[in-house]
């Protein structure tokens, strides 16, 4: 019995050891650093300035669920998808970005 036992901790055992490593190695930061952006999200308003995942800077003018219009010179305002959003801008030289511990 005890062999058997033995066999399968063998065959079984690094499996499960790359599995515990591949969660938090990958699977665990991976969901963190979506709750982050998800809340960086949510946490949008009127008159932020944030940068877009093309690299559009601008400031928000107005928000719904889905769209967010950025003022991004005088008379010159576009629309974009909210999930393009890619950080909020600090100051003009630094942004919150959701990628920095990734």
């Amino acid at each position: 019995m005890d062999m058997d036992m033995a066999t399968t901790l063998a065959t079984w055992g690094p499996i499960a050891v790359m599995l515990v490593i591949f969660y938090f190695l990958l699977y665990r930061p991976q969901k963190r650093a979506q709750k982050e952006r998800e809340e960086m999200l949510d946490s949008l308003k009127k008159g932020i300035r944030v940068v877009t995942i093309g690299g559009v800077y601008g400031t928000i003018s107005e928000l719904n669920e889905k769209i967010v219009k950025l003022k991004i010179a005088d008379k010159v305002e576009i629309e974009v998808a909210r999930g393009s959003i890619g950080s909020v801008v600090v100051d003009d030289k630094s942004t919150i970005d959701d990628d920095d511990d990734i």
